[in-house]
């Protein structure tokens, strides 16, 4: 509930603190005394656009203060947190506004500064307001499905539908972009497929590149090498002037020295193993050398794969090792892409049974909605009769959507036939002001237990209807009182003598400033201002006031 209202320069309010208690409580003053200020003190609260206009002159700025007493705070804190801001502390929210004559306009939730946009979020759940030509809640199919839902107790239904379905919304969305992947991926796809073709067709080896090269250059010196390997094997081996032919005639002349000194022989200890090392290098180059005949056909085919390797090296990587790498990103990549045909299968498959689930929670759901339909019907058009539409009619209309939306598979129309032998028509295009406002009262009466929003606020709504019936409205008013709090702001004494607190808003000039006020009466006090608004104070008029109250309490 609203447990208080501190409104300050706030057009003719220079500083009022309006403290509140639960059930009806009715406001009342005379035409022009302000009482329009506590609705725009709340609409300022809920969000709405603020108004420079609205600063009392002289003043640089405004502020509107609102706390409220919430017994379940679960979705005000879901929204709070969202937006960053500290939760409720023992179920207490305050909401302040300041309206600046320089436009730096600012709004707190709990002492932390926020958006207009959270306060309105947060509004959604803290005020019902309606006034003679503000009814959203009855013009709004969203809001009147929620309506229906509250009375047919559809909570864990629909949380249950709405789970699968989002579920099911998920997976298709996944699926859509997969989908669209896929289409805009496949010149891709065809490029990674020549690839890995043109690589794997070229049949690589880690390292190839260099043995190639190297084979390469043997195959194509091959005469020159020839040609110097004859040359060493010459010098080494064959002739009286190789070293073999000197190193012999040296080894004859070393075993005469040893014969004359002995101890010579230690000098040609390395003789023999450096002439056997230069026999194996005669050998060696030997074998070598006749490895090295030119094989025209190897030649050629090294040509033709040096050749190969060239083309695939300008278009992939330097080396070979790098083009096999390349190769192998290119298989993992188009395996990845290819992959999404089965991932699309298998999506497919999980949003069938997605929607299979969605449908049955739906038909769930909406079993239950069209049970409580009737009789949300019927309940309403009780509290329609006590309102003075004693021929009326009022039915809820299902309309069956093709695909599954977020609130159901159907939805919501209020229809309403004020009088006998017009036809039944949406709620939300042809109820008058006046008819909205019964309407929307007997609406509130048969939700009052389900009904989330604690604070009702109704402006004036019992404009352009009869005593009776305005009694009947402040019989309505009281009874869902009875449920949660109501602020009545009316001009019918019927209303207000049922009101568990009055509060009346008085307008005064005080040093030649005029400046409005709000004060609670009781007693005498009340009696008076009823006898004023049934036409005098006279003292019929203050005995009819006090009939009203007796018969109110």
């Amino acid at each position: 509930m609203l447990s208080s209202l501190k409104i300050k320069n706030l057009a003719l309010v220079e500083d009022v603190t309006w403290e509140l208690s639960r059930g009806l409580v009715g406001v009342t003053g005379e035409t022009g005394a302000g009482k329009s200020i506590i609705v725009g003190a709340l609409k300022l609260i809920l969000g709405e656009r603020a108004d420079r206009s609205l600063i009392r002159t002289g003043q640089e700025q405004c502020s509107v203060e609102a706390s409220f007493e919430i017994a379940d705070t679960g979705a005000i804190d879901h929204i709070l947190d969202e937006a960053g801001v500290d939760p409720c502390e023992e179920g207490l929210l305050v909401v302040k506004r300041v309206v600046s004559s320089n436009g730096t306009n600012k709004q707190f939730i709990n002492g932390s500064a926020t958006t207009t946009q959270v306060l309105k979020a947060a509004g959604e759940y803290l005020v019902d307001l309606h006034g003679p030509h503000d009814h959203q809640s009855l013009r709004s199919q969203e809001r009147q499905l929620d309506m229906l839902d509250k009375y047919a107790a559809c909570e864990s239904a629909l949380a249950a539908y709405q789970s699968a379905w989002k579920a099911w919304k998920s997976t298709a969305n996944e699926l859509d972009e997969l989908v669209k992947s896929e289409r805009a991926s496949q010149q891709q796809i065809d490029m990674l497929k020549h690839q890995i073709t043109e690589i794997s067709g070229a049949k690589l080896k880690p390292g190839e590149d260099e043995q190639i090269e190297s084979r390469h250059r043997l195959v194509a010196n091959s005469a020159r090498l020839s040609e110097l390997c004859g040359e060493i094997i010459e010098r080494l081996g064959e002739g009286k002037d190789s070293l073999l032919h000197h190193l012999r005639e040296v080894a004859r002349m070393s075993h005469e020295l040893e014969r004359i000194d002995p101890a010579s022989a230690k000098f040609f200890e390395e003789l023999e193993p450096a002439t056997i090392i230069l026999r194996e290098l005669e050998n060696n180059l030997r074998d070598y050398a006749s490895d090295l005949e030119l094989d025209p056909k190897e030649f050629a085919a090294l040509e033709e794969r040096m050749a190969a390797i060239q083309r695939l090296r300008r278009k992939y990587a330097p080396t070979v090792d790098g083009i096999l790498a390349h190769l192998a990103e290119c298989e993992r990549q188009l395996a990845r892409m290819e992959g999404r045909t089965d991932e699309i299968a298998r999506l497919e498959t999980l949003l069938q049974a997605q929607r299979a689930e969605v449908e049955k929670a739906a038909k769930a759901l909406t079993k239950k909605r069209t049970e409580a339909a009737p009789k949300l019907s019927k309940e309403i058009s009780k509290h329609l009769a006590d309102l003075g539409f004693k021929q009326s009619l009022f039915e809820v209309q299902f309309t069956p959507l093709t695909e599954p939306q977020r609130h159901g598979l159907e939805d919501v129309d209020y229809l309403f036939s004020p009088n006998p032998g017009e036809p039944l028509k949406p709620l939300r295009m042809t109820a008058s002001s006046g008819e909205m406002s019964r309407v929307l009262l007997a609406v509130k009466s048969a939700l009052a237990k389900q009904d989330s929003v604690e604070l009702l606020v109704f402006d004036e709504i019992d404009a352009n209807v009869g005593g009776n019936i305005a009694e009947a409205v402040g019989k309505k008013m009281a009874a869902i009182g009875n449920a949660r709090q109501v602020i009545a702001i009316t001009h019918f004494p019927q209303v207000a003598s049922l009101a568990g607190s009055h509060f009346v808003v008085t307008k005064e000039v005080q040093d030649n400033r005029t400046k409005s006020t709000i004060r609670e009466i009781r007693d005498n006090v009340r009696v008076d201002e009823l006898a004023r608004m049934l036409g005098g104070k006279i003292d019929s008029a203050r005995e009819h006031a006090r009939s009203l109250l007796a018969g109110s309490h």
